[in-house]
């Protein structure tokens, strides 16, 4: 019932930045639900990027510095800005909701997006 799209993938030389949407829609959505942004590469396990929710955030280590993860203008609307990015990034990001705070296990998320492609060339 809750839809969650995700925009802003591409490819984009290492160094880049890209910006990923998550649009979230139907069902009811609570200010206090936690968003979070996981990553999957073919033949590897889903791998927690971001997560946001009650004002707080969380990192990965690999991207910590370099990711940010924020509302966006627009009402329902999760934001991940990623510079710096390198070669190791390349994966299938993923938006996700419906946890009670901020998590780092993909389990406690009750909605997911169907991903976005991010290529980062060498």
């Amino acid at each position: 019932q809750v839809q969650l799209v995700e925009s802003g993938g591409g490819l984009v030389q290492a160094g880049g930045s890209l910006r990923l949407s998550c649009a979230v829609s139907g069902g009811t959505f609570s200010t206090h639900a936690a968003a979070g942004w996981f990553r999957q590469a073919p033949g590897k396990e889903r791998e927690f990027v971001a997560a946001w929710g009650s004002g707080a955030s969380l990192y990965a280590d690999s991207v910590k510095g370099r990711f940010t993860i924020s509302t966006g203008y627009a009402r329902n609307t999760v934001v991940l800005q990623m510079n710096s990015l390198k070669p190791e990034d390349t994966a299938v990001y993923y938006c996700a909701t419906g946890a009670d705070y901020p998590s780092r296990r993909y389990s406690d998320y009750n909605y997911w997006g169907r991903g976005t492609q991010v290529t980062v060339s060498s």
